[in-house]
């Protein structure tokens, strides 16, 4: 028996376990969104998609919800998520984009500049700091960043300027965007990081050999050729970001709030709530039918943002797969 398990699989056996555990994954995945949507269902039949716009108070749409009997009337799942829909793609771009930059910039550092010695130091600890649970970094950031913003940067003229529509507490757009881009940076990095060293050094030693400047050869040539990998890395930081809860009902100030760009540099330190964090908030309510057909809407939104992140990566990388790295 034990000579028998010690052999190799044949060929066709492996191909037959391995299809048919890619067959039970892809199963699983339908299976989940199916039942995500049926749960969902009765938002979309009382609403259809305008549950997506503004208007109205959410807050008070939500606690009516929540209020509710086992069988709650048409007038009951009176939805209008805007605030919600507003908030993730807020903090969640303005996140992505000063991500990107960072990492980008950082990775070439790393493979291009930096000493050997610090290379080899850097990259372990990029790889530790991916591994962070995001619940440690929405613990520094309700105990530090928030208090120092609210006691230390937001005025008093600031406060009392939005008083009558919302209280400013240090919890906001500014601490949120901070904390998920720092959360989100590592993966990117060790991504981009990855790709660029696997980049032949001749290929940028022949353009400098040809007269190219040394960084105008790192930028042209290696940066370049790593397109592909930094197009994955932005779309795996930003699912990353679309999906983060805790962190953000911890920092944001969990409010049903749009933060308004006229409102001048008022408008860094309003809450929000994102559809990540708001499934968290209201979790304990799910038993009442109204509102756990709402969260379950969000989390279908959340699938489906994940979906159209990973058909767009594909397509935006088919047209750089000329200058992808082979092995």
């Amino acid at each position: 028996m034990l000579e028998r398990l010690s052999r190799p699989w044949p060929d066709h056996r492996a191909e037959r376990t391995l299809g048919a555990v890619s067959l039970l994954v892809c199963a699983l995945v339908v299976a989940m969104v199916v039942f995500v949507g049926i749960h969902a269902w009765p938002i979309f039949e009382h609403n259809g998609l305008s549950w997506l716009g503004s208007g109205g108070d959410l807050g008070r749409q939500l606690a009516n919800m929540q209020n509710t009997t086992q069988h709650p009337p048409p007038s009951a799942y009176h939805l209008r998520a805007w605030p919600l829909v507003y908030g993730t793609l807020l903090t969640t771009v303005v996140a992505v984009v000063l991500a990107l930059a960072i990492a980008i910039f950082s990775s070439i550092f790393i493979v291009e500049l930096a000493p050997a010695r610090l290379r080899r130091l850097a990259i372990p600890v990029i790889r530790l700091l991916a591994s962070v649970p995001s619940v440690i970094y929405g613990l520094i950031g309700i105990l530090v960043l928030v208090p120092f913003v609210g006691n230390h940067v937001i005025s008093g003229a600031e406060k009392q300027s939005v008083q009558n529509v919302v209280l400013l507490t240090g919890a906001g757009l500014s601490v949120t965007v901070v904390i998920l881009t720092v959360m989100i940076t590592p993966i990117m990095v060790a991504l981009i990081c990855e790709a660029l060293v696997s980049v032949p050094s001749s290929w940028r030693e022949g353009a400098v050999a040809l007269g190219v400047n040394p960084l105008r050869a790192m930028l042209a040539v290696t940066l370049r050729a790593a397109r592909p990998a930094i197009v994955a890395a932005a779309v795996l930081a930003t699912a990353r970001a679309l999906g983060e809860a805790i962190m953000i009902s911890m920092v944001s100030g969990s409010r049903a709030f749009s933060p308004k760009p006229i409102d001048g540099l008022v408008f860094f330190f309003e809450p929000l709530r994102t559809l990540a964090s708001g499934i968290v908030d209201y979790h304990e309510g799910i038993g009442a039918p109204a509102l756990g057909s709402a969260l379950y809407a969000w989390a279908l939104l959340l699938l489906f943002s994940a979906f159209v992140l990973s058909i767009a990566g594909y397509l935006i990388k088919l047209p750089l797969r000329k200058f992808q790295v082979r092995g």
